[in-house]
């Protein structure tokens, strides 16, 4: 399967959601009149674009179309065309500096959101990329977080660092950059803990982390990636407002948008937060992370080929 199909796939429950719901309010062509906008409106909510961006992706639909005679094809074409200018902006693959060594991405995200296995299919992308890479640990409080990277480093062949459950995350940061200055790798991707009903060691221990990050090289961590699970939906805002304060994010990668019919939180998320979104994870296959292009969401999001 190409990854267009899989994209396809992934987001065919997100899509049958807002095609059903437009479908089911044109069986011909109707003009586009204040109840029926407020319909479409209602549909967008429904996919979790939320009330704001819903409102702006409707309010000019009003403005090009508004008493004109439409149909239902060509409401979803308007559609991913204004949802496709709201995600543009945010379209920004993940690119690492070769002048870095290493160049240190902190990877960040509540626990289940697919933080390990993105760590992991990153680190495939980078060594198929001829790139050297280690992975921390970081996440110490779960033993099966560990075994998972381990098992991700052997399939990548990338070093791994990690310690026992319950170790200093903060110190075993240190000792990977460390270890990777002296090897001079590529790449470091710095796994942390996700355990959000206790904010504040968590902030203190992300910040930690940073702090000692930039005894080494002040100015790591050059990307600091938040992985979200968009299965969430509406509750994946306060998790970018939290690691945001937390860890001054940079970037978003989305996952399991094929288990959701949720997948317009990440309109929502572009519009509200204007976040690059580098990244989406689409299944549990190695290759299945992919960059994030504007127009193929927005057109398979509207059910569009």
């Amino acid at each position: 399967m190409s990854w267009l199909e899989k994209l396809k796939k992934g987001l065919g429950r997100s899509s049958a959601q807002i095609t059903d719901g437009i479908g089911n309010l044109f069986t011909a062509k109707r003009k586009l009149d204040d109840g029926l906008l407020d319909e479409l409106e209602e549909i967008l909510i429904a996919s979790d674009m939320g009330a704001t961006t819903a409102a702006m992706v409707i309010n000019e639909l009003r403005r090009t179309r508004f008493n004109k005679e439409i149909n239902a094809a060509e409401v979803r074409q308007a559609l991913a065309t204004e949802i496709e200018k709201i995600l543009d902006p945010v379209t920004v693959p993940l690119k690492i500096d070769s002048t870095l060594r290493p160049h240190v991405i902190l990877v960040c995200g509540v626990n289940g959101a697919g933080k390990t296995t993105t760590i992991g299919k990153l680190a495939k992308q980078f060594t198929g990329a001829g790139k050297n890479v280690m992975i921390a640990a970081g996440d110490t409080f779960r033993a099966a977080a560990i075994e998972q990277l381990q098992v991700w480093g052997e399939r990548t062949g990338s070093t791994v660092v990690a310690s026992t459950i319950g170790s200093d995350a903060a110190s075993l940061a240190f000792d990977a950059m460390t270890q990777a200055k002296e090897k001079n790798i590529d790449i470091l991707l710095i796994d942390t803990a996700g355990r959000l009903q206790n904010k504040t060691d968590l902030m203190a221990e992300l910040e930690k982390i940073v702090r000692v990050i930039k005894k080494i090289d002040e100015t790591a961590p050059h990307d600091v990636l938040l992985v979200l699970d968009a299965t969430v939906g509406q509750n994946a805002h306060a998790q970018v407002e939290t690691f945001k304060q937390m860890v001054g994010v940079s970037g978003l990668v989305m996952t399991k948008l094929d288990g959701t019919a949720k997948g317009g939180v990440v309109v929502a998320l572009a519009d509200r937060f204007k976040l690059p979104v580098h990244a989406l994870g689409i299944g549990e296959g190695v290759d299945d992370l992919k960059e994030f292009t504007a127009s193929d969401f927005a057109k398979n999001l509207m059910g569009l080929e």
